[in-house]
C-alpha cells in the first residue's frame, strides 16, 4: 500500500507513524507530509529515512490512504482532492464528523459499514472513542437512556504548545500561553469554543458524535470537559441510565468481553483506571463500575484511555486496515 501521513511531524503525525510500525501495516511507499514551512526535512521511519513533502505533490502520488491529522481546514481543502484521485481519506480532525454523508467510524463498533466508496472517512473525537467503546454492548444490551459524562482530559489533547506550557509551570518558567490561565495546579472547564447556550465544541462532540457512532439519536447526553495538568492520557467519569434493568455482573461481563477494552475494577486493592498507566497503551481501561442508587436503571463508570493512541492515531490506522483489505 502507498500510505500518505498528512501532518507527519505533528504529535499526532508522529505517534501514527510509530503504530503504523508496531501493527506492521504493510506499505510499499511512505510519503510524508507536512505545511511549507516543514517541506525538505527528514523523518525516519522502517529503517530509512524520509524527506518531508508538500500536499500538491502528494496528491500527484495518488496515495492508496491518506491518513490525516493538519487540523479541520486543511482536511476540508486537501482531503477532497486527495479522494479525486482515489486516495481513501482517514481524517483526525472534526471537519467531516458529522457530515450525513461520511461515516463516522470506531473499528470495533461500526467498521462493518465502511466500503470501497468511503473516500473520506472521520476518526472520531478521543474522548469519544474511548467512552463509546466502553458503552457499546450496554447500549446493545439494554438501551441507553441519558448519559451524564464529565472528562478529565490531559494536556496533549490540545497539542505541542499546551505540553510546553505545562512543562514550563513545572520549572517555573515563562513562555508561551496554549490556555487563558495555569494549567498546573489547576483545573480548567473549558474544552473548545463556548456558544451561546454555555456548552463548549469539545462537550458538544461528545454529544452529537456518540449518537452518530452507536446510531441512536433519541439518548439524552449531557457533558462537561475539564482540561487537567496531566501529560497524556484522558478520564472520564460516566453516569449510564439504561431503558431496560441489568445486573451488575453481567455489565461487567458485557464490557471484559469488548474487544480492546481491559477492565481494572477492583477496590478492594485500589485497582481502578489511571492516566498514569494507560499512557501509550493501546486499550481502554474501565473501572469504579457500580449502580448509581438515587436512580433506577443507573450506574456510574470511570474510562481512561491514551488520547493519542487509541484516541487518534491508533484508531486512525485501525480504519486504515479495514480499508486496504476492502
Amino acid at each position: 500500500m502507498r500510505i500518505a501521513v498528512v501532518g507527519a511531524t505533528g504529535m499526532v503525525g508522529q505517534v501514527m507513524l510509530k503504530v503504523l510500525a508496531e501493527r506492521s501495516f504493510p506499505i510499499s511507499a511512505l510519503y510524508l507530509v507536512a505545511s511549507e514551512k516543514s517541506i525538505g526535512s527528514e523523518i525516519a521511519f522502517g529503517g530509512s529515512v524520509h524527506k518531508v513533502i508538500g500536499l500538491t505533490q502528494a496528491v500527484s502520488l495518488k496515495p492508496d490512504i491518506a491518513i490525516f491529522s493538519a487540523g479541520g481546514s486543511t482536511s476540508l481543502e486537501w482531503a477532497p482532492k486527495f479522494a479525486q484521485v482515489g486516495t481513501t481519506v482517514v481524517d483526525n480532525s472534526s471537519a467531516w464528523r458529522m457530515m450525513a454523508d461520511k461515516k463516522l467510524i470506531v473499528p470495533e463498533i461500526n467498521g462493518h459499514l465502511l466500503t470501497k466508496a468511503d473516500k473520506i472517512i472521520a476518526n472520531p473525537n478521543c474522548s469519544t472513542i474511548q467512552m463509546v467503546l466502553a458503552l457499546k454492548e450496554i447500549h446493545a444490551a439494554y438501551g441507553i437512556e441519558r448519559l451524564v459524562i464529565s472528562t478529565y482530559q490531559s494536556v496533549s489533547g490540545t497539542g505541542v504548545k499546551a505540553l510546553e506550557q505545562l512543562k514550563n509551570e513545572r520549572n517555573g518558567k515563562q513562555g508561551e500561553m496554549a490556555y487563558p490561565y495555569p494549567i498546573d495546579m489547576n483545573c480548567l472547564p473549558h474544552g473548545g469554543d463556548f456558544d451561546d447556550d454555555g456548552n463548549t465544541t469539545e462537550e458538544l462532540k461528545l454529544v452529537h458524535e456518540t449518537r452518530k457512532i452507536l446510531g441512536d439519536d433519541s439518548i439524552q447526553i449531557t457533558a462537561t470537559v475539564v482540561r487537567v495538568p496531566v501529560k497524556g492520557g484522558h478520564s472520564e467519569a460516566v453516569n449510564i441510565e439504561t431503558k431496560k434493568p441489568f445486573e451488575l455482573s453481567e455489565v461487567r461481563r458485557l464490557i471484559g468481553g469488548t474487544p480492546g477494552i481491559i477492565v481494572q475494577d477492583f477496590p478492594e486493592t485500589n485497582t481502578y483506571p489511571m492516566p498514569l498507566y494507560a499512557e501509550g497503551k493501546d486499550a481502554v481501561f474501565v473501572g469504579r463500575i457500580r449502580r448509581d442508587t438515587s436512580r433506577p436503571n443507573a450506574m456510574n463508570m470511570w474510562i481512561v484511555a491514551d488520547n493519542l493512541r487509541k484516541g487518534a492515531a491508533t484508531n486512525a490506522v485501525q480504519i486504515a486496515e479495514i480499508v486496504k483489505d476492502l
